[in-house]
């Protein structure tokens, strides 16, 4: 059923869609884990809001929260907290973005997929409030359009981001180990020291951007110039 142009479904359609039962369906219902649907006589119907956290709650599952942390998490996000609170990192410098389905869907121009949306929140780059969206970083949100309108899928954004998570993961391990073993335990201390870092990171990755491209046939058929893959430093 369409609903002011917006998908509706039935129970059992929904359960369908999100590949669950309709007992646990009902089940996530009677632990606050889905909100009310609108009714209809005896007739639930339920909007793609519904359909994201379900999916949401499935990602969380997949990321090893019990369904009891999951209705935590859900109810003190709904009473306004930060999402990168809930979800346990400190992301102190990142801005939250919120967005409807439709104006997610314009940012990556059709390509904003079922598969790809459980992709994202699975990394833990989106989550569910209500109807809106709500996206962990502005800046993330931002390079990925990006990415995407210069000609990159999605898919292969969001499987490149996992690996830079790695990278990134090992990074700052290797910048706190660095401090801690030099005397600096402190966390406002690390805290003022971490733009250091960055500034680190980001002008050896500038430095090394510049061989790459110096690199001959870098600018030939893809991967023409490319080393060897390199796996993923595991984080310290």
């Amino acid at each position: 059923m369409a609903n002011d142009g917006k998908r509706e479904y039935r129970t059992a359609e929904l359960a369908a869609e999100a590949g669950i039962t309709v007992r646990t369906l009902r089940f996530y219902r009677e632990r606050g884990l889905l909100p009310a649907p609108r009714r209809e006589g005896r007739i639930a119907w339920y909007g793609e809001h519904h359909l994201a956290r379900l999916r949401t709650v499935a990602a969380l599952l997949d990321r090893g929260h019990t369904l009891g942390g999951i209705a935590e998490l859900i109810a003190a996000f709904e009473g306004g907290r930060d999402v990168g609170e809930l979800l346990g990192t400190p992301w102190s410098e990142e801005t939250t973005v919120r967005l409807t389905p439709e104006e997610l869907a314009d940012h990556f121009a059709g390509e904003a997929t079922p598969k790809n949306l459980a992709a994202a929140l699975d990394i833990g780059y989106l989550a569910v409030d209500g109807e809106e969206i709500v996206h962990i970083s502005s800046r993330l949100l931002d390079a990925a359009t990006a990415l995407v309108r210069a000609g990159i899928p999605l898919s292969t954004v969001l499987t490149t981001a996992r690996e830079v998570r790695a990278h990134a993961d090992a990074l700052a391990g290797m910048f706190t180990r660095l401090a801690r073993e030099h005397g600096v335990a402190d966390e406002a201390e690390l805290t003022r020291l971490r733009p250091l870092a960055r500034t680190v990171v980001d002008a050896e990755f500038s430095l090394a951007m510049d061989r790459r491209l110096r690199e001959p046939g870098a600018h030939g058929a893809p991967g023409s110039g490319d080393a060897p893959a390199c796996a993923p430093p595991k984080p310290c």
